[in-house]
């Protein structure tokens, strides 16, 4: 049986870290968060890094490419570079007042900090409550 990638073009990719540390736990959270609420829809970043042909040209085909990273080392951002894409949509986990540890349970309120903080940069206002 075929492995089928069921990733799809979208007009908002997001593509977070998620790695070993509570930051990349909390920018894929916040991706899942975003995907959930209808504002985007979280794409496979290790496809991107794999060099999956179709995996590239479904996120080139984008409207907005938002790249989410955990920490300043920027391996999500490093990851799409390297396919010859670009964000138009940035954030770092870490810019947002959030120290880095190695705690992989993402605190809630950092979630929704990077989550409100992501809603701005797409154009939505934030949620409460």
């Amino acid at each position: 049986m075929a492995e089928k990638c069921l990733c799809q073009a979208s007009q908002v990719v997001l593509l977070p870290c998620s790695g070993g540390s509570n930051c990349g736990q909390i920018a894929n959270e916040a991706a899942v968060d975003l995907t959930r609420k209808g504002l985007g829809n979280i794409y496979c970043l290790a496809g991107l890094g794999a060099r999956i042909e179709g995996m590239i040209e479904s996120a080139r085909s984008a409207q907005r490419l938002v790249v989410i990273d955990g920490c300043p080392v920027a391996c999500a951002l490093k990851t799409v570079q390297s396919v010859g894409l670009e964000p138009t949509d940035y954030l770092d986990v870490t810019e947002q007042g959030i120290e880095k540890n190695h705690d992989f349970r993402p605190d809630p309120m950092a979630v929704s900090t990077v989550v409100d903080r992501l809603r701005h940069l797409l154009g939505e206002p934030p949620q409460r409550g």
